[in-house]
């Protein structure tokens, strides 16, 4: 059992400013496992503190991140289940256990629930201290530079899953930044027949370089493009990643009739929806936010079989204390995807 030991940390200081510091951590508190991180992705959550619209929430002394992959430092008691220098991975989600959504078996949703590495220290650091029920093991051959994308790969799963796709359906992804591509590449992996509508020329590029059918449309019109493609009868399912309106009217407009359609992003102001649609189509519209524990294992399985393009995807790697350079670097970038930061050797 480890004792308190300095590490290296890199702390959220406000004002677009990261500041990696020495800090200590403790051994592992019962029920708790210290995990020595190796990678961590920059998600575009990672990116709304960095702007500053977060404050309110994370302070100005908190260590972000959740896209991580490390191997297992020290146990603490009464956790059974994992070995010291097993590499694993952080479902980065404590709930209550107690409110109407936990009683109901949706403790992914929970009314108090709690996001490690943002309402609590997170993984841009050398060692975390996490609770033991949010761990998956990886399998051993599994690259831990490809495994930190298993947690933005399991929201893809889990929007997948929330779709209800059938093998065979024809599929709209709106948006094609790194969370359109995961869910395009979970839905192929499911067995659609997928296309990805988005204006970013390089994320177009991406996309194309990973196999899938494209429309940018701002060039072309995307129903008619979509209509072509399905013999008039439009996408059995779209997925909203855009988070604009311009995706919004998009997502009715390319349904079939009984389509169902899956709101991923997260809008900052309230879009306008064309309802009538809903009525005149009886489409579905279904919400999904994160992920519960299956969607943890399917992706583990998808990244492990291929199944996502992780060469492809992770476009930039940057030690820890190159931090702040990798936010200003991601900071409106046309060309990157998934950026890491190495955590530890």
């Amino acid at each position: 059992m480890m004792s308190t030991l300095e590490i290296n940390a890199a702390f959220y200081r406000g004002d677009k400013s990261f500041k990696v510091e020495k800090t200590t951590v403790s051994a592992p508190k019962a029920g708790e496992v210290a995990v020595r991180i190796a990678y961590c992705g920059i998600c575009g959550t990672d990116m709304h503190v960095f702007h500053g619209n977060m404050d309110a929430r994370v302070g100005l002394n908190r260590i972000v991140g959740h896209e991580m992959s490390g191997v297992v430092e020290s146990i603490g008691e009464g956790v059974s289940g994992f070995n010291v220098g097993e590499n694993v991975v952080v479902r980065p989600l404590d709930h209550c256990g107690e409110c109407p959504a936990c009683a109901a078996g949706h403790e992914h949703i929970c009314h108090k629930l709690k996001f490690l590495g943002l309402d609590t220290d997170g993984a841009m650091q050398e060692i975390w201290n996490v609770p033991a029920h949010t761990l998956h093991a990886l399998p051993a051959d599994l690259r831990l530079d490809h495994a930190a994308l298993i947690e933005p790969v399991a929201v893809a799963c889990h929007d997948v899953r929330r779709s209800a796709l059938k093998e065979g359906e024809d599929v709209v992804v709106i948006g094609g930044g790194p969370i359109g591509v995961l869910v395009a590449m979970a839905a192929r992996d499911a067995g659609g027949n997928v296309v990805i509508s988005e204006v970013n020329p390089n994320r177009l590029a991406i996309a194309e370089k990973l196999g899938f059918a494209t429309v940018n449309p701002k060039d072309a019109d995307l129903v008619e493009a979509v209509m072509s493609r399905t013999g008039g009868k439009g996408a059995d399912v779209v997925f909203e990643v855009s988070g604009t309106q311009p995706g919004v009217d998009a997502m009715t407009a390319v349904a079939a009739s009984r389509a169902r359609i899956v709101m991923v992003a997260i809008h900052a102001t309230k879009p306008q929806i064309d309802m009538f649609q809903f009525f005149w189509r009886e489409l579905e519209l279904l919400g999904a936010r994160v992920y519960e524990p299956v969607d943890y294992d399917k992706a583990i399985e998808i990244i492990a079989s291929g199944g996502v393009d992780a060469e492809t995807v992770i476009t930039n790697i940057s030690p820890l204390s190159d931090i702040q350079a990798a936010f200003e670097a991601l900071d409106g970038s046309a060309t990157a995807m998934k950026s890491l930061i190495k955590v530890g050797a």
